[in-house]
């Protein structure tokens, strides 16, 4: 009895709150009285009253106290949840009291003089660093039997779930599978589910949903979690029942996600899968008896988690003979349909539009999977039907409020973009009898008129779901047509055309994010699949100039782009039409063909870390064509149906389509090439020997690290190598050769240059030297004496001498004329006129009335 006096006596000390520094003190206290207990009940009501002053904010006395008594007030606040251990209700029920104070606590109505009251976060900080959640988990297994104490446990652990940290503690004690296998325990008051399924939520949020799962994926929780879900669907009639069903099969269908969760050994898939499908199929099932959904908010979102839960299941290779034996097929097709009216006459527009899309999206999912039941059911003939209506004239405006009918508000776009997946997944899978009867049923046609329809559409407004149709419709035919020349046959009449567009895709576009560039990819694949092969596609392709469209795309040089093209080309040239169109290509600069296809050849053996010496030679004798990574690689013994590393890098880089290529074109001749093309071009000429040689060289070093080859193969080895050696040195001398004469070449073009430009100033010397002279006779008379002496000596010189003495000359001179011009018959002398002046012109015997005066100078008259 004076125990529990001095006990009162310390509770009504501490009633406004319980100082820092006292807390140690306090809580040793509680574990003394919590020993005590056992003995004598009487302990119950002090124990209690000093855990509801732990409930009460704490007291501090300085700023700093509360990081000081960190240590101190965690280990205490964790004590707490081992006091979980006293075998007593009432106190198993004021420590969750305690524990809920902490998040909803009310401040304290009489502060303690020098004192203030702490943070309000300070005990729940407390809490997660004592590790409290993890040890209340555990005491979940000292309250089992006790359902108020259990309720009272799972509330306090609401709260606690709240925090990312106190989540990891509780999952560190596996808290999810504690509260999922007691799911279906008796509880009236139905906070039992409630409670467990909340908490299950927060550790799915706040920690590793991988880990949640893995705690859940066991036989005795999925069988918990089957029987509490049904017992909801066919007892609950509350919207609160409704929520929380749907909340627990969100649950299963993260669990489904697990393969080794046993939901097919519960037989909670088959009962999901009936669930998903009653309503569309009839099947006799005891589940489903006399169950009808309403069409509320709830079962309507029911109805979508059970379509989604298929999705998931057919994932599992397990769970597929579930999902054909209960008529999954029809159910999804029955929503494969036009939207002339709801097929659930209570669902409104929207939502039976959303489920519609749902079902259809789940089909793509399912139909690859169920091959046979896809054929029986007609799914083809539905879908083309269906694909029909999108395009015509129907009026129906879509909602577009669901994830699925994103883009397809007040058009059928969406109805389209998913009708158009079911057939991509279907038809990629290769089955002759699903393509064949796809084919029979004029597919090829329809799908080229949906294709034109959705082109038009996007030239009104790009957007990415109209990119997705056409990438998709592009693939279907990719695939139909394929090593069938009958259907590439029927795909030219249209489809050429319809490609020709997508070859003249504005490079921009490409990088928009929209899926320009994966529209242009199946385009080219199309193009493959669909065009070559058939001389009538080909020659329709090339007669609308398609190759120069291939060759501008290539110019671009995209990476990505330039080794399909390529191959595209390559294939081409088997069409005897093909190298002319290539030859006549002209880019941009006037850049022809085979200079593309050698700086092509530069850049690749640039990014692969060819050696080349600063003019494009070969350095490495031994290995020209040797990438560097090539050289890293270490020699391994490989089985011989392996391919080595030689033969495996070429199909990683666009080299030996670059060599078909230009083996196609001719080595010789080709036009637009440079000194540094040709020593290039010597290197790609020679790529297959120098291929052979590196296969070799692998061969000897795999050789030499299994066994020694014996003398006679050794020589030969060593001659083969020998040989490949010496291609890599005749063509590095060849390079030389033509380096020296290209600048031989520009040495002489040099010299012309140089010759014409020293001719040029001769001739300008030559022009003004006769000039200065001409300017010296004009205005200095004896100069001009001079000049007519130099003239009649230089005529005179000219002059045969006279064969006879009796021979009469005459003489040319005419007298008066003093200028130094050769004397004619008229002479236009550009001068101030003599009427004007006179001067010597006005005694000669020139007949100087026959010429006029214009413009100050003498002319010549016309007769």
């Amino acid at each position: 009895e004076r125990q529990l006096k001095i006990l009162k006596q310390v509770i009504k000390c501490f009633e406004n709150g319980l100082p820092l520094k006292d807390i140690a003190q306090v809580f040793e206290i509680l574990n003394l009285c919590a020993e005590k207990l056992h003995e004598q009940q009487a302990f119950t009501e002090p124990i209690c009253e000093l855990i509801q002053l732990c409930g009460l904010p704490f007291h501090k006395k300085r700023l700093s106290d509360e990081v000081s008594y960190s240590l101190t007030v965690s280990k205490a606040i964790a004590q707490l949840g081992y006091l979980m251990r006293v075998p007593s209700s009432q106190v198993r029920i004021q420590i969750c009291r305690c524990i809920i104070s902490f998040y909803n606590g009310e401040p304290p109505k009489k502060l303690l003089s020098g004192y203030q009251p702490t943070s309000a976060n300070y005990k729940i900080q407390m809490a997660e660093l004592g590790g409290l959640a993890e040890t209340l988990v555990l005491s979940l297994a000292l309250v089992e039997n006790q359902l108020p104490e259990k309720l009272w446990v799972l509330k306090a652990l609401q709260y606690l779930s709240s925090s990312g940290e106190n989540c990891r503690l509780m999952l560190k004690a596996q808290a999810a599978s504690r509260l999922c296998v007691h799911l279906n325990d008796a509880d009236p008051s139905g906070q039992l589910v409630f409670r467990s399924s909340e908490i299950l939520w927060n550790l799915l949020e706040n920690t590793s949903k991988e880990e949640v799962v893995n705690q859940l994926s066991n036989l005795e929780c999925v069988h918990a979690l089957k029987e509490v879900f049904v017992h909801l669907l066919m007892h609950g009639f509350r919207n609160y029942d409704h929520q929380l069903r749907n909340d627990l099969l969100v649950i299963a269908t993260l669990v489904a996600e697990n393969p080794a969760a046993p939901m097919i050994e519960s037989g909670f898939t088959k009962q999901l899968i009936v669930l998903a499908t009653f309503t569309e199929v009839k099947i006799p099932n005891p589940l489903v008896k006399g169950l009808k959904l309403t069409y509320s908010y709830e079962d309507f979102e029911l109805k979508k988690l059970l379509f989604n839960l298929i999705g998931v299941l057919s994932k599992d290779p397990c769970a597929i003979q579930l999902l054909s034996e209960n008529d999954v097929m029809p159910a999804l097709l029955y929503y494969v349909k036009p939207n002339q009216k709801p097929g659930f006459h209570d669902w409104s527009a929207a939502q039976y539009e959303e489920l519609q899309l749902h079902a259809i999206a789940i089909l793509a999912s399912v139909a690859p999977l169920l091959l046979d039941k896809y054929l029986s059911c007609q799914a083809n003939t539905l879908l083309l039907v269906f694909l029909e209506w999108c395009v015509g004239q129907d009026p129906f405006f879509g909602q577009g409020n669901s994830f699925h009918g994103t883009g397809g508000r007040g058009s059928k776009l969406a109805q389209m973009r998913y009708g158009l997946r079911v057939l991509r997944s279907v038809v990629s899978l290769g089955d002759d009898a699903v393509n064949l009867n796809l084919c029979d049923q004029g597919a090829i046609s329809q799908l080229l008129d949906i294709l034109k329809y959705a082109a038009n559409k996007s030239k009104e407004k790009e957007d990415a779901i109209l990119l997705e149709i056409q990438a998709d419709i592009l693939f279907i035919l990719s695939t139909l047509c394929e090593n069938d020349l009958h259907r590439k046959e029927l795909f030219c009449y249209e489809g050429v055309d319809m490609l020709i567009p997508f070859m003249q895709m504005d490079p921009n576009k490409l990088f928009s994010g929209l899926g320009h560039s994966r529209l242009l990819f199946t385009a080219l694949d199309c193009l493959w699949s669909c065009v070559i092969g058939c001389y009538i596609a080909e020659d329709s392709f090339l007669e609308k100039q398609g190759i120069f469209h291939l060759l501008d795309l290539l110019a671009l040089k995209q990476k990505n782009l330039s080794n399909i093209i390529l191959g595209i080309l390559v294939e081409f040239c088997d069409n005897p039409k093909t190298t002319s169109h290539i030859s006549t290509w002209r880019g941009k600069k006037d850049q022809t063909a085979a200079n593309l296809l050698i700086q092509l050849w530069r850049e690749e053996e640039l990014d692969l870390g060819v050696r080349r010496d600063q003019y494009g030679r070969i350095v490495d004798m031994k290995r020209p064509i040797v990438s560097s990574f090539q050289k890293q690689q270490e020699v391994i013994p490989m089985p011989a149906n392996c391919p080595s590393f030689a033969i495996v890098e070429i199909t990683e880089n666009i080299r030996a389509k670059l060599y078909s290529l230009l083996g196609k074109l001719g080595f010789e001749n080709l036009p637009g090439l440079s000194a540094k093309d040709f020593v290039t071009l010597a290197i790609i000429r020679r790529y297959l020997d120098f291929k052979t040689g590196e296969v070799w060289r692998e061969l000897c070093a795999e050789l030499k690290e299994e066994f020694r080859p014996v003398s006679s193969d050794e020589e030969a080895l060593k001659v083969i190598s020998e040989v490949s050696e010496d291609v890599g040195g005749m063509v590095a001398a060849l390079q030389t050769e033509m380096l020296e004469s290209q600048q031989h070449q520009e040495l002489r073009e040099e010299e012309k240059a140089y010759t014409k430009i020293h001719n040029a100033h001769k001739q300008r010397e030559v022009v003004k030297k006769s000039w200065e002279n001409f300017l010296a006779r004009t205005s200095n008379y004896e100069a001009l004496k001079k000049a007519k002496r130099l003239q009649e000596k230089s005529i005179e010189v000219s002059r045969s001498k006279p064969k006879s003495q009796n021979i009469v000359v005459h003489s040319t001179d005419i007298k008066g004329l003093g200028t130094t011009i050769g004397s004619g018959r008229l002479v236009t002398v550009e001068s101030t006129p003599h009427q004007l002046v006179g001067g010597p012109l006005a005694d000669t015997d020139l007949a100087l009335r026959k010429l006029s005066v214009h413009g100050g100078a003498l002319k010549k008259i016309k007769r």
